[in-house]
């Protein structure tokens, strides 16, 4: 007579072995691939903040030639209501000032208002004589070329940046810049 036949279960389960060297893999390609992630995120917002402010003053040429007016880009306020002077990363305003008094009154019709730039990325003039507003003459040029880096501010700036020209014609052109 023969004994009888037991039939093992199989177990459907991971063993503890088994989770461990995937987690150990899984760490491993998280800490090989976490820079490079990082990096693609601050080169998307870095070209996210430039397309704004590119748009901003390709808005305001447009206007100006449309409107036949002088049309004035500028730092803004924390409220977004008046030019101010500081750094760009501030935000800035768009729009027709009809009394040239630098603040939205009733009569200014406001074109667009850009709330400051966040996690820690500055824009600034780098001319000599730093500006806080351009001024769209009314044949859609500026009256002297300016040129804009866009970076960010820590932990290193400069790693990625953006260079925004804006001739004296009101051409603008944008170049990507990386430090290494």
């Amino acid at each position: 007579m023969r004994p009888p036949r037991t039939r093992h279960r199989r177990s459907s389960g991971l063993t503890l072995i088994e989770l461990m060297v995937a987690l150990t893999v899984l760490g491993a390609l998280l800490v090989i691939g976490l820079p490079s992630f990082t990096n693609a995120i601050l080169g998307n917002r870095l070209t996210a903040f430039a397309n704004s402010f590119v748009s901003a003053t390709q808005l305001g040429r447009s206007e100006a030639i449309k409107r036949n007016a002088r049309i004035k880009l500028c730092v803004a306020n924390a409220a977004g209501t008046a030019c101010t002077t500081g750094g760009w990363q501030q935000g800035w305003l768009l729009f027709r000032d009809v009394d040239d008094d630098d603040n939205v009154d009733a009569g200014d019709v406001v074109m667009l208002r850009q709330t400051a730039l966040g996690g820690g990325f500055v824009l600034v003039d780098t001319d000599s004589t730093p500006v806080s507003q351009l001024i769209f003459l009314p044949g859609g040029e500026i009256d002297v070329s300016r040129a804009f880096r866009l970076c960010r501010a820590t932990p290193s700036p400069g790693g990625q940046e953006r260079t925004i020209r804006i001739a004296a014609t009101g051409r603008i052109s944008g170049v990507v810049t990386t430090k290494n």
